[in-house]
């Protein structure tokens, strides 16, 4: 006789308990991703550079227009809530206090990969499309590409295209800006 080993999932509530409780501390690098809390991976220079470089470029293009919230929560469902590396959002008045931002606040949502290049494109990726997210990118800091992802659907996304140095992204939202590829590799 063989027994099924069952997993235990938690809700984005049960999660925010934990923390409250101190069971999950403030500073641990986890995130709650389809009720599993999932540690996440050490950020090194090439990461965190990646990350400074595009909150300062996502800030200097739009302006007020947008709020950037580098490495913070997004309330996807009931059982996610992820950190991306770089969420392009709504403005609002009270940038978020009252509650973490949801898939109808996100107008971006991008993941700098270096070490985490599968997870991004196997976990994170379907995650945001199965949760209706307009826009994902992955910006590959190994082989200086940016992933674009776009039309989410419950099997994925729908559309997905590769840029590269010497070319130029819009945003969905904002198709009047133009990024350079070089802009956002550095």
């Amino acid at each position: 006789m063989t027994a099924e080993v069952l997993k235990r999932l938690f809700t984005v509530e049960q999660f925010h308990r934990m923390i409250e409780a101190g069971i999950i501390e403030e500073g641990d690098r986890v995130e709650l991703i389809r009720g599993e809390i999932v540690e996440m991976a050490s950020i090194g220079t090439r990461h965190a550079g990646g990350v400074n470089r595009l909150t300062r470029l996502f800030y200097d293009k739009f302006g007020k227009e947008v709020l950037v919230a580098p490495q913070n929560p997004v309330e996807v469902d009931e059982y996610s809530e992820p950190q991306p590396d770089i969420a392009v959002l709504r403005p609002r008045e009270d940038f978020y206090a009252s509650a973490h931002p949801t898939p109808e606040d996100v107008f971006l949502l991008i993941e700098v990969s270096d070490l985490t290049i599968r997870y991004d494109r196997t976990i994170k990726i379907p995650l945001y499309s199965e949760d209706n997210i307009a826009e994902a990118w992955i910006v590959d800091v190994n082989a200086e590409r940016v992933e674009v992802y776009r039309e989410p659907s419950a099997t994925g996304y729908q559309s997905q295209r590769t840029f590269t140095r010497g070319q130029t992204i819009e945003l969905l939202a904002f198709p009047e800006v133009s990024i350079a590829i070089d802009e956002i590799l550095g």
